[in-house]
């Protein structure tokens, strides 16, 4: 790493420590808060938003390696639907946006960037026959991805530092395979992570102000993004990715797809993901990320490395480890989340009685 790619990305760090210190300024001036109420984790009022230091942060750093790198084409195609996904999170922070009107613009965004040179230009190996049709797929598979990637860290985001620590762990592992693999995106990956290192002692352990959709919902969009990217790379096995984001996937899916089986409000607010029942079976905040991290690094972190012991893997190899992943993450939130329930019972029994 060049002295003046590690200076970018201290300061990507510095950036967002400021940003996030004026952001709870403001926050505090414009009476933006988060109240403590039953389908929440928190006992006491926090402000929100502070996310936007961590928009600012990245941008400031990604536009800075681009330029020094000779790689600004890629601005237009990534920066507009970063700040209307950024944009969109920010008024649903100052007063709310109707889920429809949100859902649109992450739409929106996710065409731009899969409809662009992402998917066509940087290579998704595609035959030379049936191009186009390929293409479509693939672009439709990716726009479904980062929609979906938005959504789901916006739900993922309720305890103080979960996703902060979840995007520095997938930005991190990302890079560190792209630097193995001598490839483009490891210093940008450091850059994102960094901009959520300086956020990270203002959110956790103790919360002086939560992210915010303004943050959970450009951090999807980049995470998102950054596989995609990762995928792209065909020295890189394919499903790193999404072994790395293994705990996120689980958790938010599984727990979606409970709640539309059980007929219940699953676009309405709730607190029936796993971090949520751990919490309320009475894990700290602190050790309930503990235990995701503990994931990360035990599991996702050395299946990943594993799948990439070679330069290229052929896709069953690189499939199977991940499915063995999934099946042990969707077991391992079956167990959790029933565990907690009991546990929950127990203590409300308890403290009936």
């Amino acid at each position: 790493m060049s002295l003046s790619s590690f200076a970018t990305i201290v300061a990507s760090a510095a950036v967002a420590a400021i940003a996030t210190a004026l952001a709870i300024r403001y926050a505090h001036r414009r009476h933006l808060y988060d109240l403590p109420g039953q389908r929440r984790s928190h006992d006491v009022a926090t402000p929100r938003g502070g996310g936007i230091a961590i928009v600012a942060a990245m941008i400031a750093g990604g536009v800075a390696l681009a330029i020094r790198e000779g790689r600004s084409d890629y601005l237009p195609l990534l920066l507009p639907p970063f700040l209307g996904v950024a944009w969109v999170g920010w008024l649903d922070d100052h007063g709310g946006l109707s889920a429809l009107k949100r859902l649109a613009m992450h739409a929106v965004a996710a065409a731009w960037v899969c409809a662009g040179p992402l998917l066509l230009s940087w290579g998704i190996p595609i035959p030379d026959t049936h191009v186009d049709v390929w293409a479509v797929i693939a672009a439709s598979i990716a726009m479904f991805a980062v929609v979906w990637s938005i959504n789901l860290h916006n739900f993922m985001d309720g305890i103080n530092g979960l996703l902060a620590w979840q995007a520095i762990f997938v930005f991190a592992a990302l890079a560190v395979l792209f630097a193995w693999r001598e490839g483009d995106g490891a210093t940008l990956c450091m850059a994102c992570a960094a901009a959520c290192i300086g956020f990270l002692p203002f959110n956790f352990p103790r919360a002086l102000i939560f992210m915010g959709d303004v943050g959970s919902g450009a951090l999807g969009f980049a995470l998102a993004v950054a596989v995609i990217w990762q995928v792209a790379n065909d020295t890189i096995a394919a499903a790193s990715g999404l072994v790395l984001c293994s705990a996120f996937a689980t958790d938010a899916t599984c727990t979606l797809l409970s709640r539309m089986l059980g007929g219940r409000r699953w676009y309405s607010a709730h607190r029936e993901h796993l971090y949520q029942w751990l919490v309320r079976s009475g894990f700290s905040h602190a050790r309930v990320v503990a235990f995701y991290m503990g994931w990360n690094v035990l599991v996702a972190l050395p299946v990943a490395l594993y799948m990439n012991r070679t330069p290229q893997i052929p896709m069953p190899a690189g499939l199977t480890p991940s499915v063995a992943v999934y099946t042990l993450a969707v077991a391992a939130w079956w167990v959790g989340k029933r565990w907690c329930v009991r546990r929950v019972r127990q203590r409300s029994a308890h403290a009936a009685a």
